[in-house]
């Protein structure tokens, strides 16, 4: 690879910012479920009592969050493109990258089965599993030409509502082959949130995009455009099926014309509306973080820049400080969902610009998998 090439791999910022960004959302969510009284939490066909009335404050407090999870892991799938590319032109084996990728891949699904789950106190897979599960996979689906996964990866998101009405019926649960691959399960012996295959979906989008960048070598004018334009058209598809108010919105349909009921979409599966919304709004903020990033400089020390390279290490962190501050904190309404988030951020902080030294400093350790 010459040395253009690895001018291009180099670290875009405005991809840790965006993914900073989700994480403070994602505090702010979690701090809503341990200190908000009213918190919703009815993003499925399988939550949702057809004919309820949303607090539009609660409901927004919970729809900015919607972001977080199909971000993470779409950019999850770029990350994998670009780290496969910088680590051959190192020198490194791709059997050495694939047992790396899938000790990483195995290590997040495990954090969700047996670390996270304890605090559940079931089994609960949530979107580690999702990531771990996703990463694996990847090791072989990478080996595929970029447009025949795009291909795939766009009949899965369209196509899952299809397989799901033929052999899915909400009020009868689902068998745990499906809980795992496609349909949400929430029992009170273990629950499957993120069923594996629709997240992987998004992954793949990202590894396409990823792989695009790496091997066309692109100028960010290019990137950002691509993103604007693409996050557009999805949000213009987003606005058709619900219109349509049938196939698209995962038994999820629209109720009135309000806003609230406009972007009141099922998360749990992803329905293809919610997908095109996500990811729309997604590309365009990226497209304008990317614009914004030669204009203001990145302060390596910055908030968002640090909690966007330290992720994972932020996502468990997080839930021991919000755990911590139960003890000083009871539970309220929105404002203190917003205070508990605040502080646990200001705390998390300095922990996570400690955490980035050591992995930084520490290149071969266990930290690498984190």
């Amino acid at each position: 690879m010459n040395q253009s090439a690895d001018k291009s791999l180099r670290r875009i910022a405005a991809i840790d910012w965006m993914r900073g960004i989700v994480m403070i959302l994602m505090a702010v969510d979690h701090a809503s479920g341990m200190f908000n009284e009213g918190r919703l939490f009815t993003d499925s066909i399988l939550l949702y009592e057809t004919g309820t009335v949303f607090a539009s404050d609660q409901f927004l407090t919970r729809w900015i969050t919607h972001i977080c999870a199909p971000t993470f892991i779409f950019l999850t799938g770029v990350s994998i493109a670009i780290s496969n590319a910088q680590r051959l032109q190192q020198g490194m084996p791709q059997a050495v990258i694939d047992r790396e990728q899938v000790i990483r891949g195995v290590f997040i699904a495990l954090l969700d089965i047996v670390v996270l789950s304890l605090a559940s106190g079931k089994p609960v897979l949530q979107v580690l599993y999702a990531i771990g599960i996703g990463m694996v996979l990847m090791i072989w689906i990478r080996r595929l030409k970029p447009m025949l996964v795009l291909v795939a990866a766009m009949i899965i998101l369209i196509g899952a509502e299809l397989l799901l009405a033929a052999i899915w019926s909400p009020e009868d649960g689902a068998p745990m082959w499906l809980a795992l691959t496609f349909a949400p399960l929430f029992t009170e012996t273990y629950s499957v949130l993120y069923p594996a295959i629709p997240w992987l979906a998004m992954m793949m989008l990202g590894w396409v995009l990823g792989e695009w960048m790496t091997s066309e070598q692109p100028e960010k004018s290019v990137i950002r455009r691509l993103l604007f334009f693409s996050g557009l058209a999805a949000l213009l598809v987003f606005v058709l099926i619900r219109l349509g108010n049938d196939y698209g919105n995962m038994f999820m349909l629209l109720e009135g014309q309000s806003v609230v009921q406009w972007l009141h979409v099922s998360k749990y599966p992803p329905s293809l509306a919610y997908t095109l919304l996500e990811l729309g709004l997604m590309a365009i903020i990226l497209a304008i973080l990317i614009r914004l990033e030669p204009v203001t400089g990145v302060r390596q020390n910055g908030l968002v820049l640090v909690f966007g390279q330290t992720a994972l290490f932020f996502y468990l962190a997080h839930f021991g400080v919000l755990a911590m501050l139960q003890l000083f904190f009871e539970r309220g309404g929105l404002g203190m969902t917003y205070l508990t988030a605040l502080i646990a951020l200001l705390i998390l902080y300095p922990l996570c610009r400690v955490y980035r030294t050591l992995k930084w400093n520490n290149p071969k350790s266990v930290l690498r998998f984190m």
